[in-house]
């Protein structure tokens, strides 16, 4: 069995490989399932929920050099339980899994760290804030903290500084994902400032930009039918912002959120936001859509969304497509698009 193959049967139980994306529509059987009206709380909320079955913290940065290149960066740690026993130790059910990249023009990069709970390897507090998964860390004042990762061939030290307020998705944080009513908790920082060095093969880049954070925990997010989602995050040059996914299924469900520039979030339900593959690229022998039009009519956007560098293919354990992404038309900007479910 190679390692590849066991991470995925670690990560996912053989019931589950049918059921939605990654396993993501398996039964919720013994976990606690997100409900209508409950209230975040910070920083409390910005820990892990080991009674969900699935949760992830998710950064991803669009940034330039001193030239004016652009680059991408992600940073994500994701949890997932395999039971609902307790457990200390190696026999913790809380496994944790790393992701990180950087994207060029001309190069993607990409590398994954797998652990399991318990031992110290990996995790997350709420206070003090703390994410990491071996040397991996995000960590600090949650509006003010350093990012860190490396693989084989690349790396990068920043640091992300807050300059709005923590968007709840959806309504007040209860992201609805499909017509049954499976859903997640969900928020989000958009407004976090990225300043640092990317250490890649041809040496060192000292970059700035934007970089967005987002949370999301459950355990059953996914309808069984659902095998995958294209989820959209713009950042628009007047200072507004968007995020937009579609899940597909036997039917398309969609949710967008208006974000202003003051962070005031306007929730828009399904149907509202649509994305339509424009131009698509053979991306490791799969016809992956490079180049979307993204429209959100109560709003007035109708947007051309451009990948930078059409290869940003994640070859990880459970393998998507992640990446930077121009905009032009109706709106201007920068921002990340994420595509899973392509075969």
């Amino acid at each position: 069995m190679n390692g590849k193959l066991l991470a995925i049967l670690l990560w996912f139980p053989i019931s589950a490989v049918a059921q939605g994306f990654a396993g993501l529509g398996t039964s919720s059987d013994g976990f606690s399932v997100p409900t209508p009206n409950a209230t975040l709380a910070f920083p409390k909320d910005h820990g892990a929920h080991p009674e969900y079955r699935i949760e992830w913290w998710y950064i991803t940065a669009n940034l330039r050099d001193a030239g004016g290149a652009d680059y991408g960066l992600q940073w994500t740690l994701f949890r997932t339980a395999l039971s609902t026993e307790d457990g200390e130790g190696w026999p913790t059910p809380q496994l944790w899994m790393g992701h990180a990249a950087v994207t060029t023009p001309e190069a993607h990069f990409v590398t994954e760290r797998l652990a399991r709970g318990g031992i110290g390897q990996a995790g997350v507090t709420a206070e003090p804030f703390a994410a990491w998964i071996d040397e991996w860390e995000m960590s600090g004042d949650f509006d003010a903290p350093k990012l860190t990762a490396n693989g084989p061939d690349f790396g990068y030290d920043m640091q992300l500084s807050a300059q709005g307020p923590i968007v709840l998705q959806g309504d007040n944080g209860y992201s609805v994902k499909s017509a049954n009513g499976q859903a997640s908790y969900y928020y989000s920082q958009p407004f976090y400032d990225i300043a640092g060095t990317l250490h890649l093969p041809q040496g060192d880049v000292a970059v700035t930009g934007s970089a967005w954070l987002d949370r999301e925990w459950s355990s059953q997010p996914l309808a069984a039918d659902q095998t995958g989602w294209d989820w959209f995050s713009l950042s628009f040059d007047d200072g507004a912002k968007m995020m937009g996914f579609q899940l597909r299924g036997n039917d398309t469900y969609t949710s967008a959120t208006w974000i202003a520039p003051d962070g005031t979030a306007t929730p828009l339900t399904n149907g509202a936001f649509t994305a339509s593959p424009l131009e698509t690229s053979d991306v490791e022998g799969r016809a992956i859509p490079t180049t979307w039009t993204v429209a959100l009519p109560e709003k007035g956007v109708n947007v051309t969304v451009t990948a930078i560098n059409p290869n940003a293919w994640m070859d990880t354990s459970v393998p998507y497509w992640e990446g930077p992404v121009l905009i032009t038309g109706s709106h201007t900007g920068r921002g990340y698009l994420e595509m899973t479910g392509y075969e």
